[in-house]
């Protein structure tokens, strides 16, 4: 039917004026009204009000229930008289020493009309064929031990129910599951009591919940630790997570997991943003543990001061937190290591190393919302050439898609998308356009009219296509969780249905939350349905992850398997490092900004995540040019590293801003082109281990107390250490440097002391930034317009020396683009100095694949800092060849004093076994 006159004139108004507001930056700041608080949202505020050990139904395990499986986990039921069914716990164990909870409703007693979800493609598909086998339970006075490992034990106390990782030696706890008596799992029931409301209201919205309470609560307990680290994406200037909840704590938010479009968020606040990774690691000078709960409804994490629980004496080194989850089940891990390194190891072991970027991705990136045309695009590129800048990558916002259709292009201003990117390739750059998750409700629109036939996209509560408004307007948005409609996303990605994309063109995936400009709290309603009947509550958090996976998987399948794909994500959950980088999402131009995007970029890396970045200079806002400076100068050393802008800001290309700033921000940038290969030899080290590529220093020194909460300074790899300069004017700076050993300053070589801070003048064409004394850097010197022109281009190494003239490092090469390398095709050496002696290794193993890489490429120089002798030659062998050592620059750039001994133009091929003796 028809609408009435009225609504037909009332919705293109209504349209217009959603739009105009969702793009004003004043309408979508940040407006603590539009979210709900814990006080808002019912299940937070009933675990909240709970005391411990508080519970009149607390769960009790029947001990006659507990048995061994033939797969070698434990299987036992959880219980209570007042349950309408029990519960399954199973614990498996997985290597080296990680322990896998999993609890669930019984459905074999009483079915309910629904079952809880489980997420499903997070976890790594060989997990359940790496499970170890437990041995049988000892079981005693209500109390069950078993052994994790030869160094834990796994203790179970029968009732009330409480799991604790203990040393097996010394008995010392490391990790607890309900030591406080907080667990507590709502049941699912078959129907709604007749006294009771299910539905919750916030502001306008109403959410039905059909399905009643389902929420799980429970507390862990960190031991023998000093502090707590994770739980991303918030803002904070503070790299620890500081107590929610307790003795001294002002501010009682807990740190909310639950994927927003927050645009101009908070700096320093609990508040939960674009993605979710619900992992927590403590750290101390007495141990190393992580908690992990792949659950992918909205979560609220208390982190509790001490004597949060009225205790008088609290204990020492112990950190309780209290986790809570609207809905979804439990499937956690808790994992032990000697060291912190050993943690993040175990957490990618499950949910997956990160993805090998391409050599481009690795480089600087240039966006704005939005390059208005080709002419734009034109002047844009060639701006980088004639102020002598080098740039990787040109983005392309919404604005050039035909009325906000993705995979269209406005012909208008882009009437020449392929010779557009030709012209960018020919310098080996790249273009990125963006790809939204919402479709534009147009009968005339291709993909509208596919998804809508094909009954692809999410449903409503009545179970009709969800309708929500976006950039476009009237959208609907496909049901990435069905793998039929993400292997039906991909194939939108073929050059056959994504008109005037080449092979040069990636994807940029935003409003991934979902957004929905209309929708409760700017995102989907809770009592959306997704495929196999799963609602939106339930599955919020992983929605973005999907869409991701999809794209990925759309540019895998366009470059047959052969071209690394390049995704950018504003959502994210755990696994996402498996598809491609994130960045920060829409921050603001100022100087609180900039300093807590450092522990939100270190936060990133920690839980799995080490390809991001934030905005430099500021989505929103117009940075003083001071700022500006300073955030290139950072972001130099993110590992994704891109400038960006909203379109109601001034211009702000990196020579906009007089010559001697541009000048300081031509610098930054060929800092990070110098370091290029480090960089990418740190990408290779992250997707093998997933130890991540910024690093915070106590991941690096993990028993330097000193470190333990530094959100300023930050590590890049084990070599270089790097701190920001977060205020406007400042004169100076306290840098505290760890380690026994020196470090060497990065422009002029000069030796610091370990150990101790340094108070540093601030200098305006650089922020301190240091190479740890023991290490080699590889670097390459020559600058280019694009990291594509200097794949043949020789090498620098920079060669720290530790207190016993030693030092090593590695440097690792590919063709940059393809999966080869999975089949042997790279470089990968480790050059070690010693007893005066450079030597390069090869460490590729041998079986890795028939297929092989080389490069002709050569060291060129060799910078050796800290050497004490006054050696004027140099041995290369084989070939018994001369060269001389004279007194060098340490960096290349304009006014380098000599400073430092230096063996020029050894020309010994990187591919190459050689050692250099200095004579």
């Amino acid at each position: 039917m028809d609408p009435p006159p009225q609504r037909r004139l009332a919705a293109p108004l209504l349209l217009l004026l959603l739009l105009i507001a969702a793009s004003s930056p004043a309408a979508r700041a940040w407006k603590k009204d539009e979210f709900r608080n814990c006080n808002q949202t019912p299940f937070c505020k009933r675990a909240r009000t709970r005391a411990p050990h508080s519970l009149d139904a607390p769960l009790s395990l029947a001990a006659g229930s507990l048995s061994v499986s033939p797969d070698g986990s434990i299987s036992a039921e959880l219980s209570h008289p007042s349950r309408p069914r029990p519960l399954v716990l199973r614990l498996s164990a997985l290597p080296p020493h990680a322990l896998r909870l999993q609890i669930d409703e019984d459905y074999s007693t009483a079915t309910p009309p629904h079952r809880r979800f489980h997420v499903p493609d997070v976890l790594l598909p060989d997990l359940e064929a790496r499970t170890l086998h437990l041995p049988e339970p000892k079981s005693a006075g209500g109390v069950s031990t078993v052994a994790l490992s030869s160094d834990l034990d796994v203790v179970v106390k029968h009732d009330p129910f409480e799991l604790t990782v203990r040393r097996a030696g010394s008995g010392d706890p490391v990790l607890s599951f309900n030591s406080h008596g907080l667990f507590d799992f709502e049941p699912l029931r078959e129907s709604k009591p007749e006294d009771e409301t299910w539905e919750e209201h916030f502001r306008s919205h109403t959410d039905k919940r059909p399905r009643g309470p389902q929420s799980i609560t429970f507390d862990v307990s960190f031991y023998g630790a000093d502090f707590v680290y994770g739980l991303p994406e918030h803002g904070s200037t503070s790299l620890a997570l500081r107590p929610t909840r307790g003795p001294g704590v002002e501010e009682s938010e807990p740190y909310r997991l639950f994927n927003l479009d927050v645009f101009e968020y908070l700096h320093e606040s609990p508040f939960g943003l674009y993605g979710s990774i619900p992992f927590m690691i403590g750290h101390g000078a007495r141990a190393s543990s992580g908690f992990f709960w792949l659950n992918a409804a909205e979560m609220q994490i208390d982190v509790l001061a001490p004597g949060w629980d009225g205790s008088t004496t609290p204990e020492n080194g112990r950190i309780d937190t209290l986790w809570m989850a609207e809905a979804g089940v439990i499937d956690a891990f808790f994992f032990v290591g000697s060291e912190p390194k050993d943690v993040v190891k175990q957490y990618v072991s499950v949910t997956g190393t990160p993805a090998m970027p391409q050599q481009f991705a690795t480089a600087y990136h240039q966006c704005r919302w939005n390059y208005r045309d080709e002419a734009d695009v034109d002047g844009v590129d060639a701006g980088f050439d004639e102020h002598d800048i080098p740039y990787d990558v040109l983005w392309l916002d919404i604005e050039h898609t035909d009325g906000k259709r993705y995979f269209t292009w406005d012909h208008s201003a882009f009437p020449n998308p392929e010779e557009m990117q030709r012209k960018i390739a020919d310098k080996g750059r790249k273009m990125v356009t963006i790809v939204d998750p919402h479709i534009k409700r147009d009968s005339s629109f291709h993909l509208h009219q596919e998804a809508t036939e094909k009954g692809y996209y999410v449903k409503d509560a009545n179970g009709n296509d969800y309708d929500g408004w976006c950039w476009p307007g009237s959208s609907s948005y496909p049901d990435m969780l069905n793998p039929e409609i993400r292997e039906w996303w991909a194939d939108k990605f073929s050059y056959e249905s994504y008109k005037g994309s080449t092979p040069t063109l990636y994807i940029w995936n935003d409003m991934n939350e979902p957004s929905v400009f209309n929708g409760p709290e700017v995102t989907m309603p809770r009592d959306a349905l997704h495929y196999g009947d799963v609602e939106h509550r339930e599955l919020h958090n992983a929605y973005g992850y999907y869409f991701h996976m999809a794209t990925a998987d759309g540019l895998l399948k366009r470059g047959e398997g052969k071209d690394r794909p390049f995704v950018l994500s504003r959502a994210f959950f755990a696994g996402t490092q498996r598809y491609g980088a994130v960045w920060t999402g829409d921050n603001s131009a100022d100087w609180d900004h900039l300093k807590s995007s450092i522990p939100m970029v270190l936060t990133l890396g920690l839980t799995g995540l080490p390809f991001s970045g934030a905005d430099v200079g500021g989505f929103f806002g117009n940075p003083e040019p001071d700022l500006l400076v300073r955030w290139y100068q950072v972001g130099a050393f993110y590992p994704f590293f891109r400038g960006h802008a909203h379109h109601d800001t001034k211009r702000r290309e990196p020579w906009l801003f007089g010559e001697r700033r541009t000048a300081i921000i031509r610098e930054a940038i060929h800092v990070r082109y110098s370091l290029l290969p480090y960089f990418y030899t740190l990408f290779r080290e992250a997707s093998v281990s997933g130890i991540p590529v910024m690093r915070p220093l106590w991941l690096e020194f993990p028993d330097d107390k000193e470190t333990y909460n530094n959100g300023e300074a930050f590590m890049v790899g084990s070599s270089l250490l790097a701190q920001g300069i977060y205020e406007e004017g400042q004169k100076s700076v306290s840098v505290y440097l760890p380690g026994k050993e020196s470090w060497y300053d990065l422009r002029n070589g000069s030796p610091y002391k370990g150990s101790m801070s340094h108070k540093l003048q601030v200098l305006e064409d650089s922020i301190p930034s240091f190479q740890r004394g023991g290490t080699i850097v590889p670097r390459k010197d020559r600058f280019r317009r694009s990291s594509t022109q200097m794949v043949n281009d020789p090498y620098t190494l920079v060669i720290a020396l530790n207190s016993s003239n030693a030092a090593e490092g590695e440097l690792y090469v590919d063709d940059g683009k393809s999966y080869d390398y999975q089949q042997g095709a790279f470089i990968h050496r480790r050059f070690v100095f010693a007893d005066s002696k450079l030597t390069s290794l090869n460490i590729a193993p041998d079986n890795l694949g028939k297929k092989k890489f080389t490069s002709d490429c050569v060291v060129e120089r060799i910078i050796i800092l800290g050497l004490r002798s006054g050696a004027k030659k140099a041995i290369i062998e084989p070939g018994n060849r001369e060269v001389e050592i004279e007194s060098g620059p340490v960096s290349l750039r304009s006014g380098s004093s000599p400073v430092a001994p230096t063996i020029r133009r050894p020309n010994v091929r990187i591919a190459d076994d050689w050692t250099i003796r200095i004579a």
